[in-house]
């Protein structure tokens, strides 16, 4: 094995994008270019390496986040190729939350969609300083400076130009270097592994000089340093700009914008040499937030330091068995070692360690900070685990997954493999938070709950082929809550009158909160017992999964302990955890519940002649059309539909758009159902109770 790259030379970095940006193109065109692999992968052709699973190559989609690793100008680059459907945001999620940086890939034609918005909302949650690269220059249509500016609008990104397209369409044949005023352009030969430089071409030249400046301008007002060079009265060289660029995008939140054809092989090596130059390192970052006894450190990446690592995807291997995917931020890993999971409370063996790239891996004998593999063996450990010494526990900034939006019944065709389907489901809801398995108590049936259509389609289809399981399933429904508009108190008293005495009193308080808010709860009780009013908060905590309305889980809402009581003999936790789902029903019957759906929005391309009759079926879906706007070919409408009005509009759009109309959706918050809706969802839950 060669020997580990110093912490200075590791780039850990997501490649993330919408649908059909070109992501898993380009990465494929990295590969080639650092000699990870010495056939260029097609997407279309269904040989890209990094869609390694059937699936992916059938649909012509990424479904799972795939590893790999390459070098390039001394620098080991650790790169995860993300999903860049909806449905599979998980997979996104948790990639950036190991990732130092990330590459976000945008298309020349469609700029910033749905999806672009969702995976640039999550690196800011995760503080991950970013690239971006304006792919498909080569496509009719293509406007980089409209990208350039829908990225600062839509995204609010401070995005600046460090490129140029040469050329447009067909015709597009290199870029303009703005760091260094000089031309790169590609042949057509050689598969893209050659560019020549040249001087800027004249007709190129006051664009280039223009845009130069403004770069130049921006930096001196985000950098002190460069401010003072700038201002000195000589023109800054390429190496004094460069390191401006690198501290402005770690420290500033700048986002260097770089072009390309990635399907056209262009673009490529430059977007390398900014991944290396301008991203961050594990050892420029601050260092990692971690909880040691309840406190929050902040530990810097150091190999000779304690281990802590973090379990960011389980997957099954054919060969290899269970693995757990895993970022070291401290200390060092070695195969055949014990570690202690911080978060399960017990030890566990690391077998074997692997490099993983793509659905293949090779054996190494440790990872050290601030690198990333993956482990065999570790049979109990979890997305979001904390990995550490038994000595020196650590428990590491876990990982925030979106609820499911959409679920089905499902069944086995032959009932004699109803075991195999359960162990099945477990396997697929351990590697995937969005995915859950219920058991419904009234029904007895088996639901599965996803992202989407496409998600739960995927489930089906993997447990056909990886676990060899036949299931039939039912229609998808929609994944409703329940929320309260008003305040309300009740009390709830536990104090059986038959057997074993116990004695629990409380009064709660309940308040409605914004949209998105989840559950918070409070305590101003005064004079009960601790472990007593952990108990109240468990209550509540466990009683929210049933809703009073209609039994679906409720949100958006705080309770108050405002008082309680108890007996030094007669009470206990159990007590209180039932007064509490006692008190829980009363209030909430007062406090107005009312039932919240899922709103997406979507977005329809099409050409224009079809636009009228889009925007009526739209609105006969009692969505709301927000926007339309003028794109290369025809339109791009922009609305808020209901999900329950949403199933099955892919087949109905391909009809209206007669085949040349696409869109895209993804969820944008939870609105209260009209009032018809909610008495219809009621009758059906009531008669659903009755027949059970």
């Amino acid at each position: 094995m060669s020997a580990p790259f110093p912490l200075d030379r590791i780039r850990n970095i997501g490649i993330v994008a919408h649908i059909d940006a070109g992501k898993t193109t380009a990465t494929e065109r990295i590969l080639f270019y650092t000699g990870r692999t010495r056939k260029m992968g097609e997407v279309d052709e269904g040989d890209a390496s990094m869609d390694w699973m059937e699936l992916e190559k059938e649909r012509g989609i990424t479904i799972t986040a795939a590893a790999t690793f390459c070098s390039w100008r001394g620098c080991q680059i650790n790169i995860i190729d993300t999903p860049g459907h909806v449905d599979f945001t998980a997979e996104v999620e948790r990639s950036l939350r190991v990732m130092d940086a990330a590459v976000g890939i945008f298309c020349a034609v469609a700029g910033v969609q749905p999806q672009s918005q969702t995976v640039w909302r999550q690196a800011e949650r995760y503080r991950v300083p970013r690239l971006a690269f304006i792919n498909k220059m080569d496509r009719v249509g293509a406007r980089f400076p409209e990208v350039v500016e829908e990225i600062r609008r839509r995204l609010e990104a401070d995005a600046q130009a460090v490129q140029l397209p040469l050329g447009e369409a067909a015709g597009f044949v290199g870029v303009v270097d703005l760091v260094r005023m000089k031309a790169l352009l590609w042949d057509q030969d050689e598969l893209g592994s050659r560019f020549r430089e040249e001087e800027v071409p004249a007709e190129a030249l006051p664009a280039a000089r223009e845009a130069r400046a403004r770069l130049l301008e921006h930096l001196a007002e985000l950098d002190e340093a460069f401010l003072e060079e700038y201002l000195g009265g000589r023109e800054p060289g390429a190496e004094s700009i460069s390191r401006a660029i690198r501290r402005a995008t770690l420290g500033a939140g700048l986002v260097p914008v770089l072009c390309g054809a990635a399907g056209r092989n262009r673009g490529i090596q430059p977007l390398l040499d900014a991944v290396v130059a301008w991203l961050p390192s594990p050892a420029d970052l601050p260092g990692f937030r971690a909880w040691r006894d309840g406190l929050e450190v902040v530990q810097p990446a150091d190999a000779a330091g304690p281990l802590a690592a973090l379990v960011f995807k389980t997957a099954e291997d054919p060969y290899a068995g269970r693995l757990a995917f895993l970022r070291v931020y401290s200390g060092t890993l070695r195969a055949g070692e014990q570690v202690y999971n911080a978060a399960r409370g017990g030890r566990e063996r690391v077998l074997r360690l692997l490099r993983i790239h793509a659905d293949k891996s090779e054996a190494i004998s440790e990872v050290r900070a601030g690198d990333i593999a993956a482990a065999a063996g570790l049979r109990r450990a979890v997305t979001g685990d904390s990995l550490c010494g038994e000595e020196e526990p650590v428990v590491l900034e876990r990982m925030q997954f979106p609820e499911p939006v959409v679920s089905m019944a499902i069944e086995p065709r032959r009932q004699q493999e109803a075991g195999r389907l359960a162990e099945a489901l477990a396997r697929l809801s351990e590697e995937d938070p969005t995915f859950r398995v219920l058991q419904e108590a009234e029904t007895g049936q088996t639901v599965i709950w996803g992202m989407g259509e496409l998600h739960l389609e995927v489930v089906v289809q993997r447990l056909a082929r990886e676990y060899n399981v036949r299931a039939s399933v039912g229609r998808p429904q929609v994944a409703y809550r329940e929320t309260i508009t008003a305040c309300a108190e009740a009390e709830g008293r536990f104090e059986p009158t038959r057997g074993r005495r116990q004695f629990a009193l409380v009064r709660l308080r309940f308040e409605p909160l914004p949209r998105g808010e989840g559950f918070a709860f409070e305590n101003r009780s005064e004079g009960l017992p601790g472990q007593f009013v952990e108990a109240v908060e468990r209550g509540v905590a466990e009683s929210r999964g049933n809703g009073v309305l209609a039994g679906y889980p409720l949100v958006d809402f705080r309770a108050i302990l405002l008082a309680g009581a108890h007996d030094p003999v007669a009470s206990g936790e159990l007590s209180f955890r039932i007064a509490a789902s006692m008190a829980y029903k009363l209030g909430l019957e007062r406090a107005g519940p009312v039932i919240l759906e899922p709103v997406m929005s979507v977005e329809a391309a099409s050409p224009e002649e079809y636009l009228g009759v889009l925007i009526a079926d739209l609105l006969s879906r009692t969505g709301r059309v927000e926007e339309i706007e003028d794109r290369p070919g025809g339109k791009l409408l922009r609305a808020l539909v209901p999900l329950r009005q949403l199933f099955g509009y892919t087949t109905r759009l391909r009809a209206l758009g007669q085949g040349r109309a696409a869109h895209t959706m993804q969820l944008h918050s939870y609105q209260p159902v009209p009032r018809a809706v909610q008495e219809d969802i009621l009758q059906r839950v009531r008669g659903t109770f009755a027949a059970s």
